[in-house]
């Protein structure tokens, strides 16, 4: 089977859609159980033979590396050439009704993966967001009646519209399990995009009440990072933080998880929540809000809050920081979350659809 994983939001420092391609690539040219293409916005237009298809773009966000593409022309010649058994649009704003046109032309099942939620990207826009949300939400439900399939980590609501939904499912890298050999630090860590939707500004009000003044690690990048470090100034408490780069090397990132007292998830409208997973498999104590489908899997390792509630989101903190960390069901966590089962499931449901 030939599979195309078509993703517009494809940064070069991290992102949970590029962690599962990734993941993705490793496991098809490991089991060959099936080929697997991946076209995003890029530099370059790739002609290599090379399994990611970079297509014509222009920079969008440089500290993430996201990039806007040159409409959708090359996008439709990539897939007539690569002719897929099987299409997965990874975001509704790349995928215009040609596309998926063309993709079925090409004798494609045509899957849309649901990774924000309309709230969540209503989040990121300055504004009203209820104008926000019905805007994306309007366009989310376009894009999903055009597939065969919605795949989702969390039920999409209304923004699918009644589309047939199948399970997204993810894992967790080989190098985040507990090794027992870092030495567990006072400070609470957040590792993740730098935005307004991720809950950063939630974490800062947070940090600004509790009693006992740990420290606050952030690390990452976005668009936020300026005012991120404005609010920290405001509370009083930018002695108190300190924000850190992007780290891509997995096993780097499993220490630093390790390493931290615990790991805050402060996101209120998380799809899933890969960094709570790796986090909890790693070793480290996590705190979630109650409604990330990540914390349901990592159980009792997590501790979680109420959506929009600071004083519940430090309650959670204080608690994960008194909580000793449970090496053995972090390394039972790590094996129930293996990528290959995912992907052998998801191939499995792929080719279970009509076409």
């Amino acid at each position: 089977m030939r599979v195309v994983d078509v993703a517009l939001f494809y940064g070069e420092r991290g992102g949970g859609i590029r962690t599962y391609l990734e993941a993705k690539r490793r496991h098809a040219r490991r089991t060959g159980a099936f080929e697997h293409h991946v076209v995003v916005p890029g530099r370059v237009r790739a002609g290599d033979g090379s399994d990611v298809h970079e297509l014509p773009s222009w920079p969008l966000l440089r500290k993430n590396g996201y990039r806007v593409p040159a409409g959708t022309r090359a996008l439709k010649a990539t897939l007539r050439e690569l002719r897929p058994d099987a299409v997965l649009l990874h975001d509704p704003f790349w995928a215009s009704r040609g596309v998926v046109d063309v993709a079925r032309r090409a004798g494609a099942t045509v899957v849309a993966v649901h990774h924000g939620s309309s709230a969540l990207d209503a989040a990121a826009i300055p504004g009203p967001r209820a104008v926000s949300q019905t805007v994306i939400r309007g366009w989310m439900r376009r894009t999903y009646a055009q597939a065969d399939a919605v795949l989702a980590a969390v039920d999409p609501g209304n923004d699918a519209a009644g589309a047939r939904t199948l399970p997204l499912r993810f894992g967790i890298d080989p190098a985040f399990r507990p090794r027992g050999e870092e030495t567990r630090g006072d400070h609470v860590l957040y590792v993740g995009r730098l935005a307004r939707e991720k809950g950063v500004f939630e974490l800062l009000d947070a940090a600004a009440r509790a009693e006992d003044p740990w420290p606050l690690v952030l690390v990452g990048t976005g668009p936020a990072e300026r005012a991120v470090l404005g609010r920290a100034r405001r509370l009083g408490i930018e002695q108190r933080l300190s924000v850190r780069p992007y780290v891509a090397d997995r096993d780097a990132l499993a220490r630093a998880y390790a390493a931290a007292r615990c790991v805050v998830m402060p996101g209120p409208l998380e799809t899933f929540g890969l960094v709570a997973l790796e986090a909890a498999a790693s070793g480290a104590r996590v705190v979630a809000c109650e409604d990330a489908p990540a914390a349901v899997a990592c159980g009792a390792l997590a501790n979680v809050f109420t959506a929009g509630d600071v004083d519940d989101l430090l309650a959670a903190i204080e608690a994960a920081r008194a909580a000793p960390r449970d090496p053995m069901a972090a390394a039972l966590l790590a094996r129930r979350h293996e990528w290959g089962a995912a992907f052998d499931a998801e191939l499995a449901e792929l080719e279970a659809l009509p076409r």
